[in-house]
């Protein structure tokens, strides 16, 4: 088995800010699908994105048991990826579950984790 190898998002995202400051600043789009992207980059939050890609809609306790991570700890990075709709919320009675939306932006994503990661 090969290992996990992901693209470092955010020093893509340094590098743009560095050579293109005035193009990344000007268009709010863009600036918006960069933070995305920063906000994805995180090595944690690939691993949650990937989970829900396997696995589908589940609950935080059952994403941090899969991952080995504390409930408070795949909370925090759910909420920060939920605030970039990176991660749907769904309350079921007192829990609270995530998803992925089925954005164009997610099926992007999820065709370059798919080419670089084993799920």
């Amino acid at each position: 088995m090969q290992p996990v190898v992901f693209f470092p998002f955010e020093l893509l995202m340094r590098t743009l800010d560095f050579y293109f400051p005035v193009v990344y600043h000007s268009n709010m789009h863009l600036n918006e699908l960069a933070q995305c992207m920063r906000t994805a980059g995180d090595e944690r939050r690939l691993h949650i994105i990937c989970y829900l890609m396997k696995n589908g809609q589940r609950c935080v306790s059952e994403i941090a048991q899969g991952l080995g991570v504390s409930i408070a700890t795949a909370s925090h990075h759910l909420q920060v990826m939920s605030k970039d709709e990176l991660v749907v919320a769904v309350r079921d009675g007192k829990r609270i579950c995530y998803t992925l939306p089925k954005t164009a932006l997610m099926n992007g994503l999820k065709k370059f984790i798919c080419a670089h990661a084993e799920l």
